[in-house]
């Protein structure tokens, strides 16, 4: 089995690309949540030499879709923005509407299709579910498990 989070070197430039579509995904459902902040703040802290900088995101407005293709040229880059995203649009505890549909846009921009889209969404569902394994009320990982679907 595959890593889920490979060790791979993030350029500024890259980094930059993936912090404004994280706070894109962030604002679709009409407010930033604390926690998709943190999680776009940890991103920025361990992959770019650039402190984050949460009031220039914003005033930069969300990244098409053309132009993150554009700056997310490697597809290890893509796949780990995507995984980035579909993480973060659970963080709030609801992958909404708006969440959905900002990150069909940009994985259409970045070559995926619709069934790519949907494997990638299944890998995140799966490694979220793993990271309660060890939990020992199974009922709670249950609920959890079925919260988790839309």
């Amino acid at each position: 089995m595959t890593e889920f989070f490979p060790e791979i070197m993030i350029h500024d430039h890259e980094a930059e690309g993936i912090a404004r579509g994280l706070y894109a995904v962030a604002q679709a459902d009409g407010n930033v949540h604390p926690r998709e902040l943190a999680m776009i703040g940890e991103f920025f802290a361990t992959s770019s030499d650039s402190p984050s900088d949460y009031t220039a995101l914003e005033r930069g407005g969300p990244i098409t879709a053309e132009t993150l293709a554009a700056q997310l040229a490697r597809p290890e880059v893509r796949e780990l923005f995507l995984k980035t995203a579909l993480l973060m649009a659970y963080s709030d505890g609801t992958y909404g509407k708006g969440e959905s549909e900002i990150i069909q846009r940009y994985a259409t921009a970045l070559g995926l299709d619709a069934a790519a889209l949907g494997a990638l969404e299944l890998q995140v569902h799966e490694y979220l579910i793993s990271q309660l394994t060890h939990l020992s009320n199974v009922q709670a990982v249950a609920e959890v498990a079925k919260e988790l679907k839309r």
